[in-house]
C-alpha cells in the first residue's frame, strides 16, 4: 500500500500526484468506457480513490486544485472556441426559451430541496444554479454515439446547451462580486452589479475589437514558423494570459477571459488547427479537473444524507428532462425529438462542479451540498447514455397515443405555434406527386429535379423555419414528423407516387416506410442509408430501392479506375448496372417512378423481404 502523504508541498508531490492520479484516470477511465458509460465517470471514481476520504494513496489536494483551476481555464477556452452565433441563432425560438425556462425550474426545485434541508436561500439558489447545467462533454458523446448530433435533436439540444453554458458564464462573473458586497441593501449590491457589468463589457470590447486584430496576426506569425510547438505553445499562452489579465486587470473571472479568448480565436483562420493541436493538453488538464472534484466526494456525507442525494437526483433524472419535454411539446415539436433533446439534457457535469466549487469558496455551499451534487453528477453521468438509448422503446410506446397527439398538434397546441409565426399548410389544391422527407442537400437537389420535370413535390421538414422560407418560396411544405400517421396525412402521401427519405441516419425510417406504406400501397420508396449494413433493414421495411453513401462511394472508384484502365463507356456502364444491382438491387426511371406499381399480395414474404421488386430503367 502506497503511503499518505500530508503537509507542504514537496518536489516528489508533483510527480506522484500527476502519475498517480493521470494513472488512476486513465485505468478507471478505459474500465468505465469498456462498460459503455462515460469516460468522465471513471475520472471522478479516480479522484474519490486518490483523495482524502479513501485509504490508500492521498494526493496533494492543494497541487491538485492549482492544476483544477488550469483545466477550468483550458476548458472554458474550449467552449469559447466551439461557440458559434449561426448554430444558436438557428435553434434560437425553441433553445433560448427553453434553457432559460428549464434552468429557472430546476434551480427552484433545488432552492426547495435544499430549504428542506436547512441550508436557507443563498445556498439553495447556488445548488439549484449547479445542478441546472448539463455536461457538454457527455452531452455531444452521447449524440455521436447515437448518429444524432446532425439531427433536429442534436441541433436543438447543442443549442439550448450554449444557452445554458452562456448564461452560466454569466452567473460566474456576477456571483463573487455579489457576495463580496459588505453593504447590505438592494441599492448596494445593484451598484456591485452595475459596476461588474460594466467591467465585463470593457472587457469583452477590448478582446472583441483589440484581440480581434492582434490575436490572429500573433497566431499567423506563429504558424509561419512551421514550428507546431511554438504554435501550441501560443494557444496555451493566450488562454492562460487572457485569462489572468482578465481577473487582474478588469477584476473579471478567469473563466470569462478564457471564454472569450476562445471566441476570438474560433472565428478566425486558425480555430481548426487551435482545436487540433492545442486541445490534447486542454483534455490532459481537463481529466485533473475532473480527478481534483472526485478528491471532494466523502462517501460518510452520501452514508450520512441519502434522500439529500435521491432527492437531487430526481430533480435531474426527473425534473429537468420533464421540463424540457414540456416545453418541447408547446413549441410543436415532435415527441422522438423532445424527447431526444429532454433525455441528453437529464445529466450534470463539468459546470456543475465549476459552481460548487465557487459557491464552496465564498463560504455559500457547505461540503454535504458538493459532495451531493457529485454524486448525482456520477449517477446521472453513468444513466444517460442507458436512457437515451431507450428513447426509440419510448417514442414506440408513444405511437398507442397517436391519435392524442394528433389531436393535441392541431387543437391544443396551435395556438403556441402561431404565436411563433407558423403558417397554414398551403392550401392551393395542387396535386402531391411526390412526398420527401427532409430538405438537406439531397433534399434541395431531388425538389429541383422533380420540379423542373413537372413533378410536384411536397416536403416534410422537422426545421419549422425551413418550413416557413419554403412556404414563402411557393413550396408546399408541411411542419412535422414523418413517423406520424398525421404528418403523412397532411402531406398527402395517399395521393403520392413516390415517397422519399432523402435523409441519412433517420431515426424511425422503417416506421416512416411502414405508415407510408400502409396509407398508400401502391407508393414507390426510396430511402436513403449511411453504410451498406442498413440496406436489408429498410428494403425490409417496404422501400423499393434503398441508397447508400458507402455504395454510391464503391460507384464512383469504379468508374473512375474503369477510365484509368482504359474500359469503354459501354463497359464502365455495365460494370456499375452490376455493382447497382448488388448493392441496391437495381435501378428505377423516372418514367418507371410514377407508373402504377402492383401491390404486393398478403402472403408475398419474399416480396415483404426485397422491399417490392425494383423495375429496370
Amino acid at each position: 500500500m502506497l503511503p499518505r502523504y500530508h503537509g507542504p508541498m514537496h518536489e516528489s508531490d508533483l510527480i506522484l500526484t500527476l502519475t498517480i492520479g493521470l494513472g488512476a484516470a486513465l485505468f478507471l477511465g478505459y474500465l468505465t468506457h469498456r462498460l459503455g458509460l462515460s469516460p468522465i465517470v471513471g475520472y471522478l471514481l479516480a479522484g474519490v480513490a486518490v483523495g482524502p476520504n479513501t485509504p490508500g494513496f492521498v494526493a496533494n489536494k492543494e497541487l491538485a486544485g492549482q492544476l483544477a483551476e488550469i483545466g477550468v481555464i483550458l476548458l472554458m477556452f474550449g467552449v469559447g472556441l466551439n461557440f458559434h452565433f449561426k448554430e444558436l441563432m438557428a435553434v434560437r425560438r425553441v433553445a433560448v426559451p427553453g434553457a432559460l425556462v428549464q434552468s429557472l425550474v430546476t434551480t427552484v426545485l433545488g432552492s426547495i430541496v435544499a430549504v428542506r434541508f436547512g441550508w436557507g436561500w443563498p445556498a439553495g439558489l447556488m445548488f439549484g444554479l449547479a445542478i441546472s447545467v448539463a455536461s457538454t462533454v457527455v452531452l455531444l458523446r452521447i449524440l455521436v454515439d447515437n448518429n444524432d448530433l446532425h439531427t433536429p435533436a442534436g441541433h436543438i439540444a447543442v443549442g439550448w446547451l450554449v444557452v445554458e453554458d452562456l448564461f452560466t458564464v454569466f452567473v460566474l462573473v456576477l456571483l463573487p462580486v455579489v457576495a463580496r458586497t459588505d453593504s447590505p441593501g438592494a441599492a448596494a449590491v445593484a451598484l456591485a452589479v452595475g459596476s461588474a457589468l460594466l467591467k465585463m463589457g470593457l472587457l469583452v470590447v477590448f478582446i472583441v475589437l483589440v484581440g480581434g486584430r492582434l490575436l490572429p496576426r500573433l497566431l499567423a506569425g506563429m504558424a509561419a514558423t512551421r514550428s507546431r510547438e511554438l504554435f501550441t505553445l501560443s494557444v496555451l499562452v493566450l488562454a492562460l494570459g487572457i485569462a489572468l489579465g482578465a481577473a487582474r486587470l478588469f477584476d473579471a473571472s478567469m473563466a470569462l477571459g478564457a471564454f472569450l479568448a476562445g471566441m476570438v480565436v474560433g472565428r478566425s483562420d486558425f480555430s481548426s488547427r487551435a482545436a487540433a493541436e492545442a486541445m490534447p493538453m486542454r483534455d490532459a488538464f481537463a481529466v485533473l479537473f475532473f480527478v481534483s472534484v472526485g478528491m471532494l466526494f466523502s462517501p460518510d456525507h452520501l452514508v450520512a444524507a441519502p434522500r439529500l442525494v435521491a432527492a437531487t437526483l430526481g430533480i435531474i433524472l426527473v425534473g429537468k428532462p420533464l421540463a424540457a419535454l414540456l416545453i418541447m411539446l408547446v413549441l410543436r415539436h415532435p415527441p422522438r425529438t423532445a424527447l431526444a433533446v429532454a433525455v441528453a439534457l437529464a445529466q450534470i457535469g463539468e459546470f456543475s462542479f465549476i459552481l460548487a466549487a465557487l459557491g464552496r469558496q465564498l463560504g455559500i455551499l457547505s461540503d454535504q451540498a458538493t459532495n451531493a451534487v457529485i454524486a448525482a453528477a456520477i449517477v446521472s453521468i453513468s444513466l444517460n447514455p442507458v436512457f437515451y438509448r431507450l428513447i426509440d422503446v419510448f417514442a414506440a410506446q408513444a405511437k398507442r397515443w397517436d391519435r392524442l397527439w394528433s389531436w393535441l398538434s392541431q387543437r391544443a397546441l396551435a395556438p403556441a405555434a402561431r404565436s411563433l409565426g407558423a403558417t397554414a399548410p398551403d392550401s392551393s389544391g395542387r396535386r402531391t406527386d411526390a412526398v420527401i422527407v427532409g430538405y438537406g442537400p439531397v433534399g434541395r437537389t431531388l425538389v429541383r429535379l422533380l420540379r423542373d420535370n413537372g413533378i410536384e413535390p411536397t416536403i416534410i421538414e422537422l426545421n419549422l423555419d425551413t418550413v416557413r422560407s419554403l412556404r414563402a418560396g411557393g413550396f408546399r411544405a408541411v411542419y412535422g414528423d414523418a413517423t406520424h400517421k398525421a404528418t403523412l396525412a397532411e402531406a398527402e402521401t395517399e395521393r403520392a407516387m413516390v415517397f422519399i427519405l432523402s435523409g441519412s441516419g433517420m431515426h424511425g425510417s422503417g416506421e416512416a416506410i411502414r405508415l407510408a406504406r400502409e396509407a398508400n400501397p401502391k407508393i414507390r420508396v426510396f430511402a436513403r442509408a449511411t453504410h451498406l449494413r442498413e440496406v436489408p433493414a429498410l428494403r425490409h421495411a417496404g422501400a423499393d430501392v434503398v441508397f447508400s453513401g458507402e455504395g454510391e462511394l464503391a460507384l464512383s472508384m469504379t468508374e473512375f479506375l474503369m477510365r484509368q484502365l482504359g474500359a469503354t463507356a459501354e463497359q464502365i456502364d455495365r460494370e456499375k448496372d452490376r455493382i447497382r444491382t448488388e448493392l441496391f438491387g437495381g435501378r428505377l426511371s423516372l418514367a418507371a417512378l410514377f407508373s402504377p406499381a402492383p401491390a404486393a399480395e398478403p402472403g408475398d414474404d419474399e416480396a415483404l423481404s426485397r422491399g417490392g421488386q425494383p423495375v429496370s430503367g
